[in-house]
């Protein structure tokens, strides 16, 4: 995995699960996590929290300082996490281009994570989310080694933005196609390839 040279790194911060590390507001900095996962999320007129992306390890969020602009989303710690605050106009021409590379992924998926959530039923939301988590450090493997995401059901409901009521119904969907098995705080996936049909990938 790519490394940032230390003379661009200011600062690494620690932070604990539920932490949020970023406002809405002025950006400075640009942040890289070296391990753990981050959730960038906004809140709607409601006050409803909707997610935009997930930041995984290797990743960079807080993109806006390189153009000036404010930031318009929070930055919340899934997991314990370490994060490298990194001055942007420090960086050479290598860095900036993986950032780039880095940047531009995570724009697509973003931009499919969107559509899913304006034009998809929730059950595809839903599938696609545990398929988006189930390689990240909210995951681990069964004894039978299957992936498994350790999430319940009020926060899979966040992610998806809805209430924690309508996505347990739409859990038992998923376990009655075979798709899942669902258990106190946590979700295995049983059948990726259900799960992909579900979430239209």
């Amino acid at each position: 995995m790519s490394t940032v040279r230390r003379s661009a790194v200011l600062d690494q911060r620690h932070a604990e699960s539920g932490e949020v590390l970023l406002f809405p507001g002025r950006a400075d900095h640009l942040y890289r996590l070296s391990s753990g996962l981050i959730r960038l999320y906004t809140v709607d007129d409601d006050g409803t929290g909707v997610t935009l992306r997930y930041v995984k390890q290797g990743g960079y969020f807080g993109e806006e300082a390189l153009t000036g602009e404010p930031r318009r989303y929070f930055a919340e710690a899934v997991t314990p996490s370490v994060v490298e605050v990194i001055d942007p106009a420090a960086l050479d021409e290598a860095e900036l281009r993986r950032l780039a590379a880095v940047l531009a992924a995570a724009l697509d998926g973003m931009g499919r994570a969107l559509h899913r959530l304006a034009g998809k039923p929730l059950r595809a939301r839903v599938a696609a989310e545990l398929l988006e988590l189930s390689d990240s450090d909210l995951s681990g493997r069964s004894p039978e080694g299957a992936p498994m995401v350790y999430i319940t059901h009020d926060e899979l409901a966040t992610a998806v933005g809805s209430v924690r009521e309508t996505v347990t119904k739409v859990v038992g969907e998923l376990v009655r196609l075979g798709a899942i098995r669902a258990g106190y705080g946590k979700i295995t996936v049983r059948d990726e390839r259900v799960l992909r049909e579900v979430a239209g990938e």
